[in-house]
C-alpha cells in the first residue's frame, strides 16, 4: 500500500452511500467522496488516509445521476451541517428506509411484517435546536459563527442556514457581529440554540467573564432580536441567563393536550412536526387502553410519557439524568397527571435492573434509548412479556442489534418498523419498531 496520498485527482463510479451520507466509490482502495450519488461518475481526490478507506474530495461530477437536485442552500458545497442537500428529500427518506432495512438483515437477521410508512414534513427550516461553533478569525477581521466546514474544522463562513427554525436562521449574521464586537470574542467557542414555541434562547459559552460594555452589547440584542441569552462559564450546572429571571421553554403536544417545559440545554427532538408525527404512531402502535400499564425507558422529560399517560391507567417512567426527571415530574403536575411517575436509574448499570419499579405488572412497554441502544434492559424486559413493545432508535446498527436478540433470543414478533425523518438533509436516521411476544 502506498505511504503517501496520490497526488492527482482520480475517476470513479459511486456504488452507494455510507451511513454518513458521503458516495462510496471502490477504485483501489475504498473513498468515501462527500456530495456524490449512487451511479454517478465522478473526478474526486483523496484528501486523508485511514486504515479501510479513504476520504476524499469531489472534483467533478462527469455522469450525475437523475436523482440530483441543485441544493437549496448556497453555502452547502462548504458547511457540514447538511450532507444530502443535493438529493430529494423524498430521495433521502428512500435510502434512509433501505439503510435500515440492510441493517435489519445484516445485524439482526430479522425483516419486519409490515413496513410503516414514513414520518416526513417539512424539510426545511425544522431544526429547533443546534449547537453552533464560533470562533473570531483574525485576517477576516469578525466571528464566524455556524457548523464546522465540510472538509476540516474550521468554522464555514455562512451568513445564514436553511435548516434552522425561524429566527435562529436570521440569526447567524447579526450573531457574527455581535461577537465581533465582544472583548471576549476569542473566548467564546460555542452557542447552543433552542427554539421554543413561546421564545427563543441561545446559551453562550464563555470562557472569560464578559465585561460591562460586553454585558450592555448583549442585552442590547436581547432586546433587538426577542431573544433570551444566558451564559455558560463552566459545566452544563452553571448555565445562568444573562438577565434573571427567565421563563422556562415550552413547546406542545397538541393532539395530547400536553405542554412541555424544559430548560434551553435539555434534549428534545430537534424537529417538532416529525416530533408530534412519531407521538401520536407511538401511542397508535401500542394499542393503549383505560387498563393499560405502560413502562416508559429513558423517558427524558415525558416526550412519550406524559402523552400515554392521557391514554392509560399508569405510567411508570425511568430517565438517568436527575434533572430530566425532575422537569419530567413538573411536567406532569403542569398538565395535572397524576398517573404518571417517574424514576432517577442509570439503565446501563446493573443495580438498576434490582429496582422495585420493575415489579409492573406492565402491558406495554416503550424504549427510547440513546445511540448505544438498550441491549442491558432486554433481557428484564423480556420477561415482563409485554403485549405490545415499541421501540424508538436514533442509531439503525444499534436497533437491528436489539431487535435481532428481542426475536432470536427471547421470542418476540417484529411486528412493523419505519423511518421518521427527523433530520432531513443528514445522514441522521431515526426509526420505530414495534413488536409483540410470540
Amino acid at each position: 500500500m502506498p505511504r503517501h496520498l496520490p497526488a492527482e485527482p482520480e475517476t470513479g463510479t459511486v456504488d452507494a452511500l455510507n451511513h454518513d451520507g458521503e458516495g462510496v466509490v471502490h477504485a483501489g482502495k475504498t473513498a468515501f467522496v462527500p456530495g456524490a450519488l449512487p451511479g454517478e461518475r465522478v473526478v474526486f481526490l483523496r484528501r486523508k488516509r485511514f486504515r479501510s478507506h479513504d476520504e476524499a474530495e469531489l472534483r467533478e461530477v462527469l455522469e450525475p445521476s437523475a436523482l440530483r437536485v441543485t441544493p437549496e442552500c448556497a453555502h452547502f458545497a462548504l458547511c457540514g451541517g447538511c450532507a444530502l442537500q443535493h438529493l430529494s428529500g423524498a430521495q433521502q427518506v428512500q435510502i434512509k428506509q433501505q439503510q435500515l432495512r440492510d441493517n435489519l438483515l445484516r445485524l439482526g437477521r430479522v425483516e419486519p411484517e409490515q413496513w410503516l410508512a414514513p414520518i416526513t414534513a417539512d424539510v426545511w427550516r425544522y431544526r429547533r435546536r443546534a449547537r453552533l461553533g464560533a470562533r473570531y478569525v483574525h485576517r477576516r477581521e469578525r466571528s464566524l459563527v455556524g457548523f464546522r466546514e465540510r472538509q476540516g474544522s474550521f468554522i464555514a463562513a455562512i451568513d445564514g442556514c436553511e435548516v434552522l427554525a425561524e429566527p435562529a436562521n436570521r440569526l447567524i449574521a447579526p450573531l457574527s457581529a455581535l461577537l465581533t464586537s465582544l472583548s471576549i470574542r476569542e473566548r467564546l467557542p460555542q452557542i447552543e440554540l433552542a427554539v421554543a414555541e413561546n421564545l427563543t434562547a441561545l446559551v453562550l459559552r464563555v470562557l472569560d467573564p464578559p465585561t460591562a460594555a460586553d454585558r450592555a452589547a448583549l442585552q442590547a440584542f436581547e432586546g433587538e432580536h426577542g431573544v433570551r441569552l444566558y451564559l455558560q462559564p463552566k459545566g452544563l450546572d452553571s448555565v445562568v441567563p444573562l438577565t434573571p429571571p427567565a421563563p422556562p421553554l415550552e413547546y406542545t403536544l397538541p393532539a395530547f393536550d400536553v405542554r412541555l417545559q424544559f430548560l434551553p440545554t435539555d434534549f428534545v427532538q430537534v424537529n417538532a412536526a416529525i416530533n408530534r408525527q412519531l407521538v401520536a404512531r407511538i401511542v397508535e402502535l401500542l394499542q393503549l387502553d383505560a387498563t393499560a400499564r405502560v413502562l416508559d425507558l429513558y423517558c427524558g422529560l415525558g416526550n412519550f410519557s406524559l402523552p400515554l399517560a392521557r391514554r392509560a391507567a399508569q405510567v411508570v417512567a425511568v430517565e438517568g439524568e436527575a434533572g430530566l426527571v425532575e422537569r419530567a415530574r413538573g411536567n406532569a403536575r403542569l398538565n395535572g397527571l397524576g398517573n404518571a411517575e417517574f424514576h432517577v436509574a442509570n439503565l446501563m448499570a446493573p443495580e438498576a435492573l434490582e429496582a422495585s419499579w420493575w415489579r409492573g405488572p406492565y402491558s406495554h412497554v416503550l424504549l427510547d434509548p440513546p445511540r448505544a441502544g438498550a441491549r442491558e434492559v432486554l433481557e428484564r424486559v423480556a420477561a415482563l412479556r409485554p403485549r405490545r413493545l415499541a421501540y424508538v432508535s436514533c442509531h439503525p446498527a444499534t436497533l437491528a442489534r436489539d431487535l435481532g436478540l428481542l426475536v432470536h433470543e427471547h421470542g418476540f414478533r417484529l411486528l412493523a418498523c419505519g423511518v421518521a425523518d427527523m433530520f432531513p438533509h443528514t445522514a441522521h436516521i431515526e426509526s420505530l419498531a414495534l413488536l409483540e411476544p410470540q
